[in-house]
């Protein structure tokens, strides 16, 4: 399977390791900045640097392309891939806006191309795990979901990349940093989002145009609730990333650098022992990265081989980009937000906090 990359920047590693992991032919990456681009083809052997992807796309023919530019670029980039007949995966968020992941979807489908998002904590062995004991029912109803997100993101990260932190080309610290733990909760709670009330804020960060902090109260459409909480003004580095859930018959905590390890487990079928589960099904990565990638990427190539969707498919990118766009809503106009949400975007809350 023919593959390429499009985004040469932070987290462009984790993607062709997960590339050479699943033993994808790498022809190609592209980049717009010359530096970023020659640094990562001078660790690939026979690849071909790009720095206009439609050229890239019309030489190589890729079967698979991977998205990993800022946030702004992935509608437009995976559109194109798209109509060119490439499969893709594309970084966390699907796009900016609902119209654009509606599209993406619509001309996937047309197009007969699968699209996959990347959330690769939805492959940690621990959430796995959790999601497999959701499935067999040994948690009976669940009835609450905790997701926390404090973390630290200094001015010079803003700096490094001018996009970050933008209404345009990003978000804030709930798009950006968030996603991943919000996707979580909505994935393993099992249930649309029905509703959802919420206040943001710019608290230490004036020299970035969204938020970086938020506050949500999610209700389910199964009757249970959520609460989002995440941040970017821990003093002084990254403190917690955690996904509770509290079911009738089970209770987990999961956290680690990124929700890779099992806290406390409680249940009430006794199946398990506690210290072997929090043992046998936690992790230990480097970075917030975690190892994700790898059965992410081997998950989306099974799907094209199979014709199936993936796990992370973009209904389910959509759905993590919804509710974040939601919480924006509600908290601008100080409000509850039902779902599903017919439009929004982030500019939508351009000067929202002053600071353009």
């Amino acid at each position: 399977m023919r593959y390429a990359l499009i985004g040469c920047g932070r987290i462009s590693p984790h993607h062709i390791m997960a590339a050479k992991n699943n033993e994808l032919e790498i022809v190609a990456v592209c980049d717009i900045d010359p530096e970023k681009l020659e640094k990562t083809a001078a660790q690939l052997d026979h690849v071909h640097p790009y720095t206009d992807y439609k050229t890239m796309l019309e030489e190589e023919t890729p079967d698979l392309v991977a998205i990993a530019t800022e946030s702004g670029k992935h509608a437009q980039l995976a559109l194109d891939c798209i109509r060119a007949g490439c499969h893709v995966i594309i970084e966390k968020p699907i796009a900016l806006s609902i119209a654009d992941a509606d599209q993406i979807i619509e001309m996937a489908k047309q197009k007969g191309v699968l699209v996959c998002v990347n959330h690769q904590n939805r492959f940690n062995k621990s959430i796995q795990y959790i999601h497999g004991a959701i499935a067999q029912g040994r948690f009976g109803r669940l009835l609450h979901g905790s997701a926390r997100i404090f973390w630290n993101r200094k001015q010079d990260y803003y700096e490094q990349a001018p996009w970050r932190g933008t209404w345009e080309q990003d978000g804030g610290a709930l798009m950006n940093q968030c996603i991943h733990n919000i996707d979580l909760l909505c994935w393993l709670m099992g249930s649309e989002v029905k509703e959802v009330f919420a206040y943001t804020d710019n608290l230490k960060h004036p020299y970035m145009e969204a938020e970086d902090l938020g506050v949500a109260l999610v209700k389910f459409q199964n009757g249970a609730y959520g609460v989002i909480e995440g941040t970017t003004i821990v003093y002084p580095e990254n403190l917690e990333e955690s996904l509770t859930l509290l079911g009738e018959t089970a209770t987990v905590k999961v956290g680690g650098k990124s929700v890779n390890e099992i806290l406390e487990w409680k249940a009430a079928d006794g199946l398990d022992d506690s210290d072997y589960v929090k043992k046998t099904f936690s992790e230990t990565p480097p970075n917030i990265y975690g190892y994700g990638h790898t059965p992410l990427y081997a998950d989306m190539i099974d799907a094209i081989t199979n014709g199936r969707q993936p796990l992370v498919n973009g209904e389910a990118g959509k759905r993590a980009l919804e509710l974040i766009l939601a919480i924006y809503q509600s908290a601008a106009q100080g409000l509850p937000v039902k779902l599903p949400l017919l439009r929004g975007k982030t500019l939508d809350y351009k000067r929202r906090f002053g600071n353009e």
